[in-house]
């Protein structure tokens, strides 16, 4: 083949394995080899790949886009354990994390054109239209710097409160994380709380700008914000338009460079930590897991270590971002396996998996069993949907190992479930697609949290419901669970969060201004006292520019009390609530005005009382319906109408004795609504 020398570099590159290899950096003449394997075969296709570039300038004649395509569906071609990144992103919501995710997708041929759409990773509609990231998600690219490829795994993390136990497994799966920071916004409250997390797990952190293309966006402000803030040197930090696709290709040449490669412990036994799990109808249980020592290979019998369950490896594979069979995976690489495993429970996140026949002694460390911290009731408004309800429970649970629920039985709404939560985003969630997918129309109870009874006899009882909570003469004390909440706000807005937070029992704790115009407040407060309407609040005093995160901090005592509903002389379990005695009496007279209004009259006069134990703390009275007796009597005696009206007195007493209140639904309904405002 002749070759004009002064004409533009020409790479040639033909599958030929024994093929010669020699390079020559300038006008020159590149011949090099590769093995590309198809997705699903065994067998090597040759290519020959001729890309034209000229020297010294980055024009191409095969557009960047066409040449990251080319190598972007090779991405399952294995690479040295030294050439793999393994990486996530994390940032606030809302500041441009899933933007991102796609760029990158797109620039790495991952994804094709055709097939790319906004929020990719995020494939759930709820996801779509809240803006947030709910089911976690992970991605192999291929990316070539320098003539040398690289494998870049991305897990696409949660960024909300409620999934942070999630979100730290996948930290550990990682060896770096992308910070991603609004440039106009600047560092808010989860960025913060997802920083300490990858600090935990020993990550390097790359600082990244977001949307540095909007009119308000402050850089040089922001880079001395995290600076000051979290402590990181900003000096290299990468200033990026997600959406405009600036800056893209520094972020790819920063994770190669500046992420280190996972340690190369292939020959050790097989442990590898499972970061997310998920149900399929079809294939059972899919597990997505790092491969931190050893290796798999598809028909390998492995060992769940925190369930104590052995299955057989059916198939194993990558993610990019869709699921594609390989033969082996070994330390450092992503994937996924399916083994037909019939429960989550039974593949938790955080557990470890090993080979039956040569395990490993330990497990990695780090694995919990989730706890629900936020219980409510849910109730079909059709009660002949029981069973439908029932159902798609189950369904949810065999993806979501966090959710639990057991039958509870109302004398106002008829059967239904006590289900908990990891917290108030995941109960929204679970109640928004049992309605969606599943077409049911539910009431939910005022959300209530877990109180630990300590009772006489020397038992510590735990208890979600009121209607549960032992007798006043049976309890020592009752303690709560306590959070400590971080606000970053404004300086102007300084006072009213204080204000709000002093409101809901808080604690205060420290104070401290992280820039000239920025505050962080600290507190610890009770948890019930923010599963209520505290977020909306608190974006409702700073018109929207505060945020926060809590952590869960332990169980104290707190003078608490149970307050009971007594309509006619006969309580209302549904409306029990537990409160704190210094707010009694306030709930309990909203609570009594609102049931005023919302309980049609009877026949005779009704009371309605909010009692403690046997003392009543608030009443109304719901006045009969009377027919006018004395109608009749035009002058005449006085005693003649007394005679009336005690007459009709003593039916009305009679119907008091055996009379009954129905309370009806919409009453119900109301009240609970209420009680979530008030509590």
């Amino acid at each position: 083949m002749a070759t004009d020398l002064s004409s533009p570099t020409l790479l040639l590159s033909r599958n030929n394995t024994s093929a010669p290899r020699f390079h020559q950096t300038r006008n020159s003449l590149s011949l090099y080899r590769t093995t590309y394997p198809l997705s699903n075969s065994r067998t090597a296709i040759p290519r020959l790949r001729l890309l034209c570039r000229t020297s010294g300038t980055h024009s191409t004649s095969v557009s960047d886009v066409e040449f990251a395509a080319e190598v972007g569906q090779h991405r399952l071609s294995k690479v040295p354990v030294a050439n793999i990144r393994n990486f996530c992103i994390i940032a606030h919501i809302d500041h441009g994390k899933s933007t991102l995710a796609d760029k990158l997708l797109q620039m790495t041929g991952t994804v094709q054109q055709r097939e790319m759409k906004d929020q990719f990773l995020d494939s759930m509609d709820l996801e779509r239209e809240r803006g947030i990231t709910i089911k976690l998600q992970a991605a192999r690219m291929r990316y070539v710097y320098e003539n040398e490829p690289y494998c870049l795994n991305l897990i696409d993390t949660p960024g909300h409160v409620d999934f942070s136990y999630e979100v730290s497994r996948s930290l550990a799966a990682c060896e770096g994380a992308l910070l991603v920071v609004d440039a106009s916004q600047g560092v808010e409250a989860q960025t913060l709380a997802n920083v300490y997390l990858a600090l935990e797990n020993n990550l390097e952190i790359i600082p990244v700008l977001n949307k540095i293309d909007l009119p308000g966006a402050e850089p040089d402000r922001v880079i001395h914000e995290i600076e000051e803030v979290i402590g990181l040197d900003c000096s290299n930090a990468i200033r990026c338009s997600a959406k405009e696709g600036i800056g893209i290709t520094d972020i790819l040449n920063a994770i190669v460079k500046r992420i280190p490669s996972p340690c190369d412990t292939a020959k050790l036994p097989l442990r590898a930590l499972i970061f997310d799990s998920y149900y399929d109808p079809y294939r059972g249980v899919i597990v997505y897991f790092r491969v931190i020592d050893g290796s798999i290979k598809r028909g390998d019998r492995i060992y769940f270590m925190a369930s104590k369950k052995d299955y057989f490896a059916d198939e194993i594979g990558v993610l990019s971002p869709n699921q594609l069979q390989v033969e082996e995976l070994y330390s450092g690489e992503v994937g996924y396996l399916s083994a037909s495993i019939r429960s989550v429970a039974d593949a938790r996140v955080g557990g470890t998996v090993t080979h039956y026949n040569r395990r490993a002694e330990n497990s990695l460390p780090g694995y919990k069993e989730a706890t629900p911290m936020v219980f409510c009731g849910l109730f079909p408004v059709d009660a002949d949907q029981f069973p439908e309800l029932r159902d798609a429970l189950e369904k949810l649970q065999l993806n979501d190992a966090a959710l639990k629920f057991e039958p509870e039985t109302s004398s106002a709404m008829g059967f239904g479930f006590r289900c908990g939560f990891l917290g108030l985003l995941h109960m929204e969630i679970v109640q928004e697609r049992l309605e969606r997918e599943y077409n049911l129309s539910l009431i939910t109870t005022a959300p209530s949290v877990v109180y630990r009874v300590n009772c006489v006899n020397g038992d510590t009882v735990e208890c979600s419901n009121p209607s549960l909570l032992p007798e006043p003469g049976k309890r020592l004390s009752i303690e709560e669970p306590f959070v400590k909440i971080e606000m970053l706000t404004p300086k102007d807005y300084i006072g009213p969060l204080m204000e709000l937070a002093q409101d809901r029992r808080g604690d205060f704790k420290e104070m401290k201004f992280i820039t000239e115009n920025r505050a962080s407040i600290t507190y610890e407060l009770p948890l019930a006292e923010m599963v209520g309407d505290f977020f909306d609040q608190l974006k409702s005093r700073s018109k929207g520019y505060a945020s926060m995160e809590y952590t869960f901090v332990g169980y104290k005592e707190s003078d608490l009390i149970k307050l009971d509903i007594q309509i006619n002389g006969d309580p209302v379990e549904p409306l029990a609530t537990i409160v704190h005695k210094d707010k009694a009496y306030a709930v309990g007279r909203a609570l009594t005005q609102k049931l005023k209004e919302l309980i049609p009259r009877q026949m005779f006069k009704v009371p309605i009382q909010a009692c403690i134990g046997s003392k009543v703390i608030a009443s109304e009275s719901l006045p009969a319906i009377r027919k006018d007796v004395l109608a009749k009597c035009y002058g005449g005696d006085i005693t003649r109408k007394k005679k009336l009206l005690k007459k009709q007195a003593e039916g009305k007493k009679r119907m008091k004795a055996i009379g009954k209140v129905d309370v009806p639904q919409e009453a119900f309904m109301a009240v609970l609504k209420l009680e979530k405002e008030v509590l």
